[in-house]
């Protein structure tokens, strides 16, 4: 699925596929963080099932107003208590699959929103 966004000065996602994600046009094929403000960082986990606390953890420092995840092919929700330093700052986190998560961190990215996405890609 190519996708397209309306604003193209940051980092967008420009694609994706079973077991890759493009941002800006680079094929990516682990999970990622995505950052509207230029951080695009490996995020070390290739099912939903290997997720921990500390994959969560990672979320707190980057200080977003939002942040998107992406639970793969299909929505899966993380534990709660994982979600407990992103609750203490006051960070929203919403859960989706990660196509939906792709489209929308480009629509809030594009409206100049700091907003992360935290993109589980499963490998097909």
């Amino acid at each position: 699925m190519k996708l397209q966004a309306d604003k193209l000065d940051g980092l967008v996602v420009s694609g994706l596929g079973p077991g890759w994600i493009a941002v800006n046009g680079e094929k990516k094929t682990a999970s990622i963080l995505l950052s509207s403000r230029g951080l695009c960082l490996d995020w070390p986990c290739s099912r939903f099932e290997d997720l921990t606390p500390s994959h969560f953890a990672q979320l707190d420092a980057l200080d977003a107003e939002l942040v998107l995840f992406g639970s793969g092919a299909r929505l899966r929700f993380p534990p709660p208590q994982w979600l407990q330093g992103l609750m203490q700052r006051h960070i929203g986190l919403e859960t989706m699959d990660t196509a939906a998560a792709c489209r929308t961190y480009n629509i809030l990215a594009s409206e100049g929103r700091h907003v992360v996405a935290a993109l589980l890609v499963e490998q097909a």
